[in-house]
C-alpha cells in the first residue's frame, strides 16, 4: 500500500482522524535522498504534477523529478509545513515547485488545480496519482458505507478526476504514473476496501494505457510493500509501528528514496516501450502480476 500494510488492531479511530499524517509527528524521519544519486537530466525541461506530494512517497518523487531537471507542482490535502518543506527541497534542485491544497476527491478542485499548473508553467508532461489513504478495521463487517465511499473517493474518484483534467493537456511523449499497492496481489483482511481501491487502480492503469497508447502517453504503476511513511504512524498503534514490516522477505521496510527512480525511469524516455504495466517495490514479496 502507499506508505503501510499491517495489522490494525485498535487502529481504526487514529487512522480515520489524522491521515494522511504529519512528518513532524513522527520520531523517525523517512528517508528521501541517496546521496550517491546523481541526476543527468532525464527529465530536462518537463512538468510534473504529483498528488500526495507534501511528504512519503509523493516528496521523494519530486526530490527525483528536480534532480532530473522537472518543475513539480506538489498537491495535497492539509499539511501545509511538510508542504513547505517539499518545495524548500525542489528549489533546493533549482527547480521550480508549485503548492496546491485540496481534496482531490473533489472534481472541480481538481479541474482547478490543473488551471493553476497550466497558468504557472504553459504545460503538463507528467501525471503522478499518488495520494491515497486507508482505514484499518478488525472485520469487514465493521466497514461502514461512510468510510467506503470517503477511500473510494480519495484513491479512486480522485486518481479520475485528476487523469480526466490533465489527459486533453498532455502530448505524445507524456507519462501517467499511478501509485498502487502490493494489497491487491497479496490480500489483506484488514484493508479490504483499501485494497479494491488499490485493484480498481490497478484495472484502470492497464485499460488506460490502451485507450491512450496512440496518442503516444503511457500509463503505468508502480506497487509499493510497507514503506516508512508518515501514512504509518498515522494509521496504526506504537506496536504495530514498532513492528512494521518485519514480516516482508527484507524484514524491514522501504524508505520513500528506494521508490523514487522507478518513477524517475516510467516518466523518462527510458521507458518508451513500457505502458499498461506495474513495477513492484516490495522489499521480495513475489506476486504475480
Amino acid at each position: 500500500m502507499k506508505g503501510a500494510m499491517l495489522m490494525s488492531e485498535n487502529s481504526k479511530n487514529k487512522s480515520y482522524l489524522n491521515q494522511p499524517g504529519k512528518e513532524s509527528e513522527m520520531d523517525t524521519k523517512p528517508q528521501y535522498v541517496d546521496e550517491s544519486y546523481q541526476g543527468s537530466g532525464k527529465l530536462l525541461g518537463k512538468v510534473a504534477i504529483i498528488t500526495g506530494g507534501d511528504s512519503g512517497i509523493g516528496r521523494a518523487i519530486g526530490i527525483y523529478f528536480a534532480k532530473e531537471g522537472a518543475d513539480v507542482a506538489i498537491m495535497y490535502l492539509n499539511e501545509h509545513d511538510d508542504a513547505e518543506e517539499t518545495k524548500r527541497l525542489i528549489n533546493q534542485e533549482g527547480q521550480k515547485c508549485l503548492l496546491i491544497a485540496g481534496d482531490i476527491g473533489n472534481q472541480s478542485f481538481c479541474e482547478a488545480a490543473v488551471t493553476n499548473v497550466l497558468e504557472t508553467f504553459n504545460k503538463v508532461d507528467i501525471l503522478v496519482n499518488n495520494a491515497a489513504e486507508q482505514h484499518p478495521q478488525d472485520s469487514f463487517l465493521d466497514i461502514t458505507g461512510e468510510q467506503l465511499e470517503r477511500t473510494f473517493k480519495t484513491n479512486v474518484f480522485g486518481t479520475f478526476y485528476m487523469t480526466k483534467s490533465v489527459l486533453p493537456n498532455l502530448k505524445k511523449g507524456s507519462s501517467i504514473i499511478n501509485t498502487a499497492s502490493v494489497a491487491p496481489y497479496e490480500g489483506n483482511d484488514d484493508l479490504i476496501d483499501y485494497t479494491a481501491t488499490e485493484g480498481a487502480i490497478t484495472g484502470f492503469t492497464r485499460a488506460l494505457a490502451m485507450d491512450v497508447m496512440e496518442q503516444g502517453i503511457r500509463v503505468n504503476q508502480v506497487a509499493p510493500g510497507p514503506i516508512w511513511t508518515p501514512l504509518v504512524t498515522s494509521t496504526f498503534n506504537q506496536e504495530q509501528v514498532d513492528n512494521f514490516a518485519s514480516g516482508t522477505p527484507m524484514q524491514r521496510p522501504g524508505q520513500p528514496k528506494e521508490l523514487a527512480p522507478a518513477y524517475v525511469y516510467l516518466a523518462s524516455d527510458d521507458s518508451s516501450y513500457v505502458s499498461g504495466q506495474t513495477i513492484h517495490v516490495n522489499g521480495g514479496i513475489i506476486v504475480n502480476g
